[in-house]
């Protein structure tokens, strides 16, 4: 009868006894029941014994545990540090790069993980866990980082205040009705049978057969593809020219000509002006003056006033055309080699989103060389008006016609027309 009292008194008690709070109650129990009262506490709970004794001595303990604790202190094992006094110093050796110690080490040059750390400890002699190892790292102030882009200087102060500046010059230009775009160049991808990363759905055991190592294919089926991506930010329609020359600034002054034409004004024919936001590196750096020559060009020939917009640099992920172009592409085409030049523009082509995403490709086989100059001569008749904040990352430049400045069309230019096919 005893026993099953106690049985039910333990299974009403347990979800909130601690380990001392349930060693006190067994042995004051154990204490009511009188001789023979540890063995029925014993067999009613399935407490040990000697858990029970222990009780009933912290019971009659001149000093009792506090309150505020389960075990009395001192209690458990020693810290690894109590064990083995340089530990602290030999991890901390081993992770800093700038530590004594080898220089010809192998860990040095291996990924430092906590499993790794604690190989190399054991070698000298301190046999300690992983779990240990990261224990000890966050004591010491570490901390799992990535690698920050600041050796060419932080974040430029002027950062935030140009993500406004664009989101207002976006709003404003989108208020008139005017087109406004994203402009980058996305990743070049090898033309062939290679590996493209993602995985599709297929037949049980039928993966895509591939090459082993990623080296150009020379020839006509084989090579680079350079797709160039123009985002409507207002319509959620993209254009991509996938080029297989150079990435030049004619090239990307060509694709976005070829936008306008097939997508930009059959919708916006009213427009007289273009808001381009782009990068500050690249086809379309900020600093480039053959980027600058090429959009008087087409500012030229559209009638469009060209309004350009740079990202802060270091901040190209933050281009739309990234997030709502060019991320829907990479998911299209996961897992599907991009054996020829025509699947890529199929791909390309096909993409879409459920927010409605639209997209043309197009393959352009011109001839882009590398190395082309702008002479001063060349630059000075660029109409460019820098805006008063950041004139370096944001301007305008307005469509000159060849009646009032002649040199339009005269010297290099033309040779450049020409040569591009851009009449």
């Amino acid at each position: 009868m005893a026993v099953a009292t106690l049985r039910a008194k333990h299974a009403a008690l347990r979800p909130v006894f601690t380990e001392r709070s349930r060693r006190l109650w067994a042995a004051t129990e154990a204490r009511a029941l009188g001789y023979g009262g540890i063995a029925t506490v014993a067999r009613a709970t399935g407490l040990s014994p000697a858990t029970i004794s222990r009780g009933l001595r912290e019971l009659d303990a001149e000093a009792p545990v506090p309150g505020d604790r389960v075990r009395k202190p001192g209690a458990g094992r020693k810290r690894a540090t109590t064990h083995h006094p340089t530990l602290l110093r030999d991890l901390e050796a081993l992770v800093e790069p700038t530590a004594p110690g080898d220089p010809e080490s192998p860990l040095r040059w291996t990924c430092l993980s906590t499993r790794t750390l604690a190989v190399a400890l054991e070698a000298l002699d301190h046999h300690v866990s992983h779990t240990v190892v990261a224990e000890l790292l966050h004591g010491l102030g570490y901390s799992l980082q990535g690698n920050v882009k600041t050796r060419e200087g932080r974040q430029h102060p002027d950062r935030d205040a140009q993500f406004r500046y664009i989101a207002r010059q976006v709003r404003a230009a989108q208020r008139r009705g005017q087109p406004t775009i994203s402009v980058d160049t996305k990743k070049k991808e090898l033309v062939g049978p290679f590996k493209n990363g993602g995985r599709a759905w297929r037949p049980a055991k039928t993966p895509q057969r591939v090459r082993v190592h990623d080296f150009v294919i020379p020839g006509a089926t084989g090579g680079k593809a350079i797709p160039y991506g123009v985002y409507d930010l207002h319509r959620n329609e993209g254009w991509v020219s996938v080029g297989i020359d150079h990435d030049t600034a004619t090239f990307a002054a060509r694709s976005i000509r070829r936008w306008w034409q097939h997508m930009g004004r059959p919708v916006y024919r009213d427009a007289h002006a273009l808001l381009i936001t782009a990068d500050a590196g690249g086809s379309n750096g900020a600093r480039l003056r053959l980027w600058k020559w090429e959009l008087q060009q087409l500012a030229n020939r559209t009638g469009l006033a060209i309004t350009v917009c740079h990202f802060p640099p270091g901040t190209s992920k933050w281009n739309k055309i990234e997030h709502r172009l060019f991320s829907h592409i990479a998911m299209n085409w996961r897992g599907t080699p991009l054996v020829d030049l025509a699947t890529i523009v199929s791909l390309i082509g096909s993409t879409h989103s459920r927010a409605g995403l639209h997209v043309r490709a197009e393959l352009d086989r011109g001839l882009y060389p590398a190395g082309v100059t702008v002479t001063d001569a060349q630059l000075a008749t660029v109409r460019l008006d820098r805006h008063r904040f950041h004139g370096d990352w944001n301007y305008t430049i307005h469509p000159v016609t060849p009646r009032t400045d002649p040199t339009v069309i005269s010297g290099s230019s033309a040779e450049s027309v020409g040569r591009f096919g851009l009449r």
